[in-house]
């Protein structure tokens, strides 16, 4: 395994941040994943205050992963099977901003790969509506409270679509 220094992170807004997690920690060459908020203005928020709509905040999953192991782009196969990238600020009954599809590159490598994978995915016509996942430079990543955090193993499941 490589040493913790060579690890990367990517981070992804795919919507309930609970079952998009539970995916990627099952991704062989991913070392942790945490959930949390970016994309917003508020500093340090809440999950109820994301939940409100005024943060201007995603949900997202951080993955710090180990490129020896996994690519970015298998990572995101996995961001594009977990969630449907075609509705705007919504994941089945989950409604609002919070909710998009977001990638947040954290290199320009990333932001070329994440470019192509929606180009790829807008071309192969896999899903029926226009994709609308933004594609947005990281930003500060806000961690969400710790009940948040690997949310199914703690809780044996939820309603989550991804899972």
């Amino acid at each position: 395994m490589a040493s913790e220094k060579n690890n990367e992170l990517a981070t992804f807004g795919a919507g309930c941040f609970w079952g998009v997690e539970e995916m990627f920690r099952h991704v062989p060459g991913v070392v942790n994943t945490a959930v949390g908020f970016m994309g917003g203005t508020t500093e340090n928020p809440t999950y109820p205050e994301v939940c409100t709509g005024r943060t201007g905040h995603a949900e997202v999953v951080q993955v710090t992963y180990d490129p020896g192991q996994v690519s970015y782009r298998n990572l995101l196969g996995v961001f594009w099977s977990v969630h449907d990238p075609t509705t705007p600020n919504r994941q089945g009954p989950d409604i609002g901003a919070q909710y998009r599809s977001v990638i947040f590159y954290h290199t320009p490598e990333q932001e070329e790969a994440a470019r192509a994978s929606k180009a790829e995915m807008e071309h192969l016509g896999r899903f029926r509506r226009p994709i609308v996942t933004a594609i947005e430079p990281a930003g500060t990543f806000w961690r969400a409270e710790e009940y948040h955090q690997q949310y199914f193993t703690k809780r044996g499941g939820g309603h989550c679509r991804a899972v």
